[in-house]
């Protein structure tokens, strides 16, 4: 009966008649009460110290109750929306759905529709009623205006005019790769230069890293998700790999460190942020040798939180080789480094794979968080053997968001237009090739960890 996360099985529905309201409940094979609904019951009192209640009035409530399980945040929705979807129907009042948010999370084909026997394999075919009207029965590509724009109410709302264009949306991480991808490059020396879009990969790298790339005709890559259609870019197919919690791996590494409050008290005392501080610490200690060559000895494989791309493995866990009882800064700077390594690894690995399938990729374009930080960005360069173009604007999701309003608004004729005009390159990242024997070497190395780490588990799991 219930949506959400519920697994298939049997539900039981309880009824309590108290002295002043039915109360009921639905539990399931568990004992897990999900949902809840009580109804007051009439009483009389004809005279002092005499209380009456009407039997057909306690049977009434037990079917208000139990009416009322069954129309939950489920039978009594009006639409159910992605964020991107819903902040667009606050502002123009249409319920059109983006091809991007239905592509990519909600099994939408942007050739076929929706697939019929989706729903009813997964218990919720009511949601095909009236043609799909809760989830979306006007799909529009990113970018594409919506109904006469901007409400007044909403206008009142955002302090804007009303009337004024809204696009159909995208989502963050694809909006991000909307406002770097694009760039013109004339002048940098780059490959992609007067080469298709296609040549061209964007990782959008915060908590966690998305790789996104596009192909004129579909490409089916093992661990990688789509092909989707015009899911980012009008009339290209798209490609999204990723990584799980890759800032957030970087954080729990150095927070997690014996070192980490001296390496605190030591940023603060200069007012750099630990991860500045943790680079310029490792220009100090690497000596004459290149900063990457200090982890020669320390690898790690970088999912604590399982694989999303290429090998689709939750169960993955995360390896480190080569710890000593050293916890000093110079212990703490190294493990960091090797995690960031670790990651850049992790995108040769996807890149690979997407080559494998058909790709061509001869340039990143990184936007995020963490392409705020120099090492990540180098690391990025030296380990995948490619250039890093990093957007003039850091802010490169609302970048990306800012041109569907400009394609919405008809000041351009099309997406790719306005990616052109509006994305800026502000540097780019070249990679020290010389330095390509060494990290050919760790990534054998990295290889190697998952591997040894699926025949523990087959060790473990055998007689």
């Amino acid at each position: 009966m219930p949506g959400g996360d519920q697994e298939p099985g049997s539900y039981y529905v309880g009824v309590d008649v108290g002295t002043g309201s039915v109360r009921a409940a639905l539990v399931d094979q568990r004992g897990t009460l999900l949902a809840f609904a009580d109804q007051p019951i009439n009483q009389w009192e004809p005279q002092f110290n005499h209380h009456e209640q009407s039997s057909e009035d306690i049977w009434a409530a037990c079917g208000v109750v139990t009416k009322n399980l069954r129309e939950t945040c489920w039978d009594k929705a009006g639409h159910f929306f992605d964020l991107p979807d819903f902040l667009s129907w606050k502002a123009t009042g249409v319920p059109a759905r983006s091809l991007c948010s239905l592509v990519c999370k909600w099994t939408y084909s942007a050739e076929k529709g929706w697939d019929d026997s989706f729903w009813k394999v997964i218990g919720l075919e009511d949601l095909s009623a009236n043609n799909y009207s809760k989830i979306g029965n006007q799909v529009l590509p990113p970018g594409a205006s919506l109904g006469s724009g901007l409400t007044p109410e909403a206008a009142k709302d955002l302090g804007l005019p009303a009337g004024i264009a809204v696009a159909a949306s995208l989502i963050d991480a694809h909006a991000g790769g909307l406002g770097v991808i694009g760039a013109d490059v004339r002048g940098h020396g780059l490959a992609c230069e007067g080469q298709p879009v296609t040549s061209r990969l964007a990782v959008i790298c915060g908590t966690s890293s998305c790789h996104m790339g596009i192909s004129k005709n579909p490409i089916f890559v093992p661990g990688v998700w789509g092909p989707y259609f015009s899911a980012m870019i009008p009339g290209f197919w798209l490609n999204e790999g990723g990584q799980s919690v890759t800032g957030k791996l970087i954080d729990h590494m150095v927070q997690g460190h014996a070192a980490f409050p001296e390496l605190q008290a030591e940023a603060t005392a200069r007012c750099q942020s630990v991860y500045a501080y943790l680079n310029s610490h490792l220009d100090l200690i690497k000596k004459a040798q290149p900063v990457g060559f200090l982890t020669v000895d320390l690898h790690v494989w970088p999912d604590f939180h399982g694989n999303r791309s290429p090998l689709a493995d939750l169960t993955l866990k995360g390896m480190v080789t080569g710890l000593t009882l050293s916890q000093d800064l110079d212990d703490l700077a190294i493990l960091y480094l090797a995690t960031v390594q670790a990651i850049a690894f992790g995108t040769r690995l996807i890149i690979e794979a997407m080559e494998t399938a058909g790709h061509s990729i001869s340039t990143l374009f990184l936007c995020g968080g963490l392409s705020k930080n120099p090492l990540f960005v180098q690391m990025h360069a030296d380990i995948t053997g490619l250039p890093v173009v990093l957007s003039q604007e850091v802010e490169s999701v609302l970048v990306g968001a800012a041109i569907l309003g400009a394609c919405a608004s008809g000041d351009f004729t099309s997406v790719q237009e306005a990616m052109a005009r509006m994305s800026k390159v502000g540097k780019v990242v070249f990679p020290r090739h010389e330095d390509k024997r060494y990290y050919d070497k760790k990534y054998q190395v990295f290889l190697k960890l998952v591997e040894h780490q699926k025949e523990y588990a087959a060790i473990m799991k055998g007689d």
